[in-house]
């Protein structure tokens, strides 16, 4: 079954196709179809994820899949939130993103920089899927002070998993994607579409 992937990362292609090959899914970069991404305007994680999904499909024809991932911090309220990668700006860069999250973190304490990634992945057979399928990860950890590390985006060289004394950034990529929330929810998927195998066939 081919199924749009509501992306144009190559990477990310690569990371789903390989737990989703099983289950009989091509997966083609909605690029690779001239397809270009919605505005993100949901109000969660969900409704962006199941937006990109369903805006794939309806350019396609095809089945669709899409995720929506952000950084959220406790002493911020969940901010940045689904504005992660829009926090300083619409054509914010991670630096710029980086430096405004710092400037909102500056006067609060090392024991209450807790945060979290999180991700919610959106599979629908068509733009009106009635039921469609979600999956989601958490990975949990705290906001450090500078940037350490060369690996990874976006927040990644100033989060600090839970267990762990490095960030994100200095992770090896393997690494990252078994503990990471993108790997957790995408690992939620496969059990999902192995539990109702066969009305995915």
């Amino acid at each position: 079954m081919r199924v749009v992937l509501a992306t144009s990362n190559p990477g990310k292609q690569r990371e789903f196709a390989a737990l989703l090959a099983p289950f009989g899914m091509e997966l083609l970069l909605q690029s690779q179809l001239g397809v270009d991404s919605p505005p993100e305007t949901g109000a969660s994680f969900a409704a962006n994820a199941l937006l990109k999904a369903a805006y794939a499909a309806q350019c396609t024809g095809l089945p669709a899949l899409a995720d929506d991932s952000g950084l959220e911090v406790d002493a911020l309220g969940g901010a940045p939130g689904v504005r992660s990668a829009r926090y300083a700006g619409e054509q914010a860069s991670d630096a710029d993103n980086n430096a405004r999250l710092l400037e909102d973190l500056q006067a609060v304490p090392d024991e209450r920089r807790g945060a979290r990634y999180r991700c919610v992945l959106a599979l629908v057979r068509g733009p009106n899927d009635p039921a469609p399928l979600f999956a989601h990860g958490e990975w949990r950890g705290r906001i450090g002070r500078s940037a350490i590390g060369t690996g990874g985006f976006g927040y990644d060289p100033y989060f600090i998993p839970e267990g762990l004394a490095v960030t994100v950034a200095q992770l090896p990529a393997e690494e990252k994607n078994r503990l990471s929330h993108r790997g957790q929810a995408l690992r939620s998927l496969a059990a999902l579409l192995a539990a109702g195998q066969e009305s995915w066939r």
